[in-house]
């Protein structure tokens, strides 16, 4: 029974991983809910490169996380740079498009580029950017889709001009039809259907990538944030340690969100709150937060705030 127990022991510590790295039945960290060794750590590279941070670099990198994962109905129109072919072509950048699509060609040649959409190919701005190429190298109107892994080539921050999107927060899909004049009754009733499931959803002026939403029995504010986990996780600790983490009357810093290599905390806040009353005091909250964020070690008050606050993150993706 010893002798089994060594060899157990043995064999755990051989095949367990460094720090910072993922164990073999570990999640895999793309989000695709499969064990690291039967996705991005299968054995003879079956599974793409994993890009832990894939928008880094974009000016919009933050925007761009939260119209991917929390945001319902948005859109936001991209330049494309002179060196892409097809730059003459209108691009618009939708959250969601009908049927969950990678793209689509309109009628009138524009071309709409869906952000949700799950392919698990390990690096969403390369399927981003290999869907976009594809439906700028077509005039055929239709959904453009991406069938297979595309291998190297440009990501979406490659294909458009460094510029902050101008995002528009629409309050349902009604942006699906904007360019039809006529819409038979079948495309109104799935319209109606998608629109219901669209919980309200405002994006906040004075500060970027915070976004206010009502999610019936309550109202949130979350916050995707560009600074360093680690960093961040420390500077949020010191000010609920000091009881400053407040955003408003009532609200509450309940946990965050980690996706695509970025925090995005979130405050729970009472009913009737809206989006307006959060402008002025998410300023100082930021100002609050650019100071904490140069702080020295944490105080003992301060690591357990901390920990608390680790052990309320859920992975997205």
């Amino acid at each position: 029974m010893a002798k089994k127990s060594r060899t157990r022991s043995r064999e755990l510590s051989q095949s367990a991983p460094a720090e910072g790295e993922v164990g073999p039945r570990q999640p895999c960290p793309c989000g695709s809910g499969k064990r690291f060794k039967a996705c991005h750590g299968a054995a003879g590279g079956a599974a793409p490169a994993y890009v832990a941070r894939p928008f880094e670099g974009m000016a919009s990198e933050c925007d761009v996380i939260a119209l991917r994962e929390l945001v319902p109905a948005a859109t936001a129109p991209l330049t494309l740079r002179d060196s892409t072919a097809g730059s003459g072509r209108t691009v618009r950048l939708c959250t969601l498009l009908p049927m969950a699509a990678p793209a689509m060609v309109r009628e009138s040649g524009d071309v709409w580029l869906g952000l949700q959409v799950r392919h698990q190919y390990g690096d969403p701005a390369r399927d981003l950017g290999a869907v976009l190429e594809a439906a700028l190298a077509t005039d055929e109107p239709g959904i453009v889709g991406l069938p297979t892994a595309p291998g190297d080539g440009p990501r979406l921050q490659d294909l458009i001009t460094d510029e902050a999107l101008d995002i528009t927060v629409h309050e349902g899909f009604a942006y699906w039809v904007d360019d039809v004049e006529d819409r038979d009754a079948s495309v109104e009733a799935a319209l109606e259907q998608a629109n219901a499931a669209a919980m309200p959803t405002s994006r906040l002026t004075s500060v970027e990538a915070a976004y206010w939403t009502n999610v019936g029995t309550k109202e949130h504010l979350r916050w995707v944030m560009p600074h360093p986990e680690d960093e961040l996780l420390d500077a949020l600790a010191r000010l609920h340690a000091a009881g400053k983490d407040s955003i408003a009357e009532g609200s509450r810093l309940v946990g965050m969100f980690r996706a695509h290599g970025l925090l995005t905390p979130v405050w729970d806040l009472p009913v009737g709150t809206g989006a307006e009353v959060l402008e002025e005091p998410v300023v100082a909250f930021a100002a609050a937060l650019e100071e904490a964020l140069g702080g020295g070690d944490l105080t003992p008050e301060e690591r357990s705030a901390r920990a608390g606050l680790a052990n309320r993150q859920v992975t997205i993706r």
